[in-house]
């Protein structure tokens, strides 16, 4: 019996263990997840200071121009000022400079004219915080700043740098991977004698993999003998936080990763009522979380992104685990299997109204590779459908976008 999509995923994400905690350096830190909320230890920033170069004034002292004022003091960032704004004078700032007291504006340097020595012309009337940036403006002291959970990019890193915070998130995951099976060699080969074929699942995986940030145990390419193959499973287990094979989890008579890991550990071999990706091999050995993929490779890319990826991210610490879908129109139409949920390689955009729009992006079968380079999202047609006409309507799940929901946003709906 085939065991529905939304289940598997939901019984791969209960068994897999949090990573450890760690605090990393900021230049480590993208692409991990904060295992902790993340609150203001101070203001941010933590003065009152000029966001343009200008003059520092008093805005009553200007609200009637051109007024000509005495330029007291010369302040540059990272200098205090050294004397206060008093009525009838400015003090010259940089951008980043702290406000001297007594003034409550800036005026932009481009909005003066020096009029003598120590002399400046006023030329346009200035506000109350005109072109301050004030203190606790970005951030204030005890604000929560992130949450926990969040996978960290660039941008949030900039802020925890902002405030000296080094963040304590979750390690990286170390995966061990494995392309098994007589039939491959290397991408490299020039010329292939009959009967063999590249690999490419482990180039596909490895990318995958890179994207969340994770190390990779590359273990090559391991043939069909049972020596071998328990051979790269004790370095995976001694080395890995995970393990991911392809190849070698269907109904073959010669299927060596099956009859080896009956012998060891708990991982099951299943159907999933899905197209491509039925065959399924998941559980644990010695204790390490263990994903049999096929051997096509639309169908290791499939299966990737509906299990291992969230259950690497879940390994991680990570709130949002799946990718977006949104509703989009399949302009060509498909058949399909009503017993599975099938996902359509497409080329997705939108037209004036705002309205995803879907074709086909090639070949459908699970080895066309070509199809799914020029796809952007899987249209997804769900048990039951068996059909999408031209124009139907069906879930565009945008491969190319992050991940926007957690576990019961994504479960729930499915």
């Amino acid at each position: 019996m085939m065991r529905p999509i939304g289940q598997m995923q939901a019984e791969i994400l209960d068994a897999m263990p949090l990573l450890d905690e760690v605090r990393v350096d900021f230049g480590d830190a993208i692409g991990s997840v904060l295992s902790r909320p993340v609150d203001a230890r101070e203001n941010l920033p933590g003065f009152d200071n000029a966001a343009v170069d200008g003059f520092a004034v008093i805005s009553s002292d200007v609200t009637q121009t051109p007024v000509e004022l005495d330029v007291i003091d010369d302040i540059a960032a990272g200098c205090l000022p050294s004397v206060p704004v008093i009525p009838g004078t400015a003090s010259r700032i940089m951008t980043g400079a702290p406000v001297p007291a007594g003034s409550d504006a800036i005026v932009p340097v481009e909005d003066v004219e020096i009029a003598g020595e120590n002399r400046v012309r006023i030329l346009v009337p200035g506000r109350p915080g005109d072109n301050i940036r004030p203190a606790g403006g970005s951030v204030r002291e005890g604000d929560r700043v992130f949450d926990a959970g969040l996978r960290l990019e660039a941008t949030h890193v900039s802020v925890l740098a902002s405030m000296g915070i080094r963040p304590l998130v979750r390690r990286r995951p170390v995966v061990a991977i494995m392309s098994t099976g007589d039939e491959l060699v290397p991408p490299s080969t020039a010329v292939l004698d009959p009967g063999l074929i590249r690999d490419s699942n482990r180039t596909l995986v490895k990318g995958r993999l890179a994207e969340l940030g994770a190390e990779v145990l590359d273990l090559g390419i391991v043939p069909d003998d049972a020596g071998a193959f328990g051979s790269a499973l004790d370095e995976a287990v001694a080395h890995a936080d995970a393990i991911i094979t392809s190849g070698g989890v269907s109904m073959g008579a010669y299927d060596v990763v099956k009859m080896t890991l009956r012998e060891r550990g708990t991982v099951e071999f299943l159907r999933v009522a899905m197209q491509p990706g039925k065959p399924l091999g998941f559980g644990a050995v010695d204790g390490v979380p263990f994903f049999g993929l096929p051997g096509n490779p639309v169908s290791v890319f499939v299966s990737f992104e509906q299990f291992v990826r969230p259950a690497i991210l879940a390994m991680m610490g990570a709130d949002r685990l799946f990718r977006d879908r949104v509703p989009g129109v399949l302009d060509d139409g498909v058949t399909t299997n009503p017993e599975k949920t099938v996902f359509i390689r497409v080329a997705t955009g939108r037209n004036a109204d705002g309205v995803w729009h879907a074709h086909q992006s090639g070949g459908q079968s699970s080895n066309v590779l070509s199809a799914l380079a020029f796809a952007d999202a899987l249209a997804v047609v769900p048990v039951g459908a068996g059909r999408v006409d031209p124009g139907g309507a069906v879930e565009l799940e945008m491969m190319r976008w992050p991940e926007a929901k957690n576990r019961e946003e994504a479960l729930g709906a499915r």
